[in-house]
């Protein structure tokens, strides 16, 4: 979305990006890597192309594949298991094999701002382990947060003053582009990001733990930040900098902000084995949804996503997609694309 609103639609884009889809889609706690998939094609020593008829290996999952099938972009894994040198390297590998005339470094929420030891700060590795291997790497970088505060990691009035020069507000017509993909992607950042570039505003309530994430008219907008500056605050960063292992980062993870987002995911997967599995009955599920809009409305929540409805029901993950369409086939009215209307009155 963000490529086709600042380059237009005519440059492919080759995006490196994670294969960790959390719980919801990957029953496999943490980051996929390369020996996690079949059909994976080599760009460089180091670096894996993610093609459509790519494959998670069971019971791994991933949706990379179908949006390398749906958009037109190149799409690569980042691999954190060789720590941050090991992204460097990669990063490294593809300057080399691609010359890009430009390397965007993009954050939807800006919790690459972090410190660390904020309160609210749920899932630090991934943003700092990049941070980390980019400030390593010898070409221009620039570092990009979109959608400040839209992860529900850090409030924007903490992001305000670190923000650097606005690059673009996206409007309705830059979602267009991604669109379709919205329908089934489970991202909730990039899912609040469209709809406030779609002109939704209020307060929305997302994932397991029900953050409240406020809808604003700076929803939308994408700053530059300094790299440097956003590694002098970024402690968990800088401390991983040298780290060649994802069980090194970890490690890091927890003497800087005092725990590892894996070891949640960890406790998380375990104690979703246990849970006997449930089927989604619409007479059930719609009468459950009635008394979690007028609980979430007495909280001042105006919309939610799918996610957060799914494990407020208490169902898996897997009937995410068919919770969705039952309600969008039964009040289509409140679905405010992607996400979900609390009505202000029952």
């Amino acid at each position: 979305m963000l490529h086709a609103a600042l380059y237009g639609d005519e440059d492919q884009a080759v995006i490196l990006t994670y294969a960790w889809d959390r719980l919801l889609i990957d029953p496999v706690p943490g980051p996929r890597g390369p020996d996690n998939f079949t059909g994976l094609e080599p760009m460089t020593p180091a670096v894996w192309a993610v093609p459509a008829e790519a494959h998670p290996i069971a019971p791994a999952g991933s949706t990379l594949p179908r949006l390398a099938a749906e958009l037109p972009h190149a799409f690569a894994l980042i691999d954190p298991h060789h720590g941050a040198k090991g992204i460097t390297r990669q990063l490294e590998e593809l300057v080399s094999h691609l010359s890009p005339a430009s390397i965007d470094l993009l954050d939807v929420g800006g919790d690459i701002l972090a410190r660390g030891d904020e309160p609210t700060l749920k899932s630090p590795l991934a943003d700092a382990v990049t941070l980390a291997a980019c400030c390593q790497v010898n070409a221009p970088i620039r570092l990009l947060v979109a959608g400040p505060g839209l992860d529900g990691e850090l409030p924007p009035d903490d992001l305000r003053g670190t923000l650097g020069p606005l690059v673009r507000t996206l409007t309705a017509k830059d979602v267009e582009a991604i669109s379709s993909v919205l329908e089934w992607h489970p991202s909730e950042a990039t899912g609040m990001l469209a709809a406030t570039a779609r002109g939704v505003r209020g307060t929305c309530e997302m994932r397991d733990a029900g953050l409240p994430v406020p809808l604003t008219d700076e929803g939308p907008t994408a700053h530059e930040v300094d790299l440097d500056d956003a590694l002098s605050r970024n402690q968990l960063a800088r401390a991983i900098m040298a780290t060649t292992t994802l069980d090194e980062v970890e490690a890091h993870s927890r003497e800087v902000c005092g725990y590892s987002e894996i070891d949640y995911e960890r406790n998380k997967a375990a104690w979703l084995k246990e849970q006997p599995p449930v089927k989604l009955d619409p007479e059930t599920v719609l009468s459950q949804l009635a008394q979690f809009e007028a609980e979430a409305r007495s909280r001042g929540v105006t919309h939610t996503t799918f996610r957060r409805i799914t494990e407020a029901l208490n169902l898996n993950g897997s009937l995410r997609e068919d919770l969705r369409q039952l309600l969008i086939s039964s009040r289509p009215e409140q679905y405010a694309a992607p996400l979900w209307c609390i009505p202000a009155e029952a």
